[in-house]
């Protein structure tokens, strides 16, 4: 049987401070990733809304728009 492998995850917040953006900058270029990308929804007993989270493979798919964010936007940097 196959076991989820994820131990930890990271807020939007932690993502944008590690990669020094913002986090809306963030939530705009990861908006379309999919589970499978390594982002989740965390929901709390309280928090209908949930919030996003990336696992490590959402970090480094972040990463990797980000850059590709700069090279294509070199003045918004």
């Amino acid at each position: 049987m196959q076991r989820n492998k994820v131990h930890h995850i990271y807020t939007v917040e932690g993502v944008a401070r590690d990669l020094g953006v913002s986090e809306a900058l963030v939530q705009e270029l990861t908006l379309g990733l999919e589970p499978q990308d390594g982002v989740i929804w965390v929901y709390g007993a309280i928090d209908d809304d949930g919030i996003f989270a990336f696992t490590d493979e959402g970090v480094e798919e972040a990463k990797l728009l980000l850059e590709e964010y700069h090279r294509v936007s070199p003045s918004k940097a």
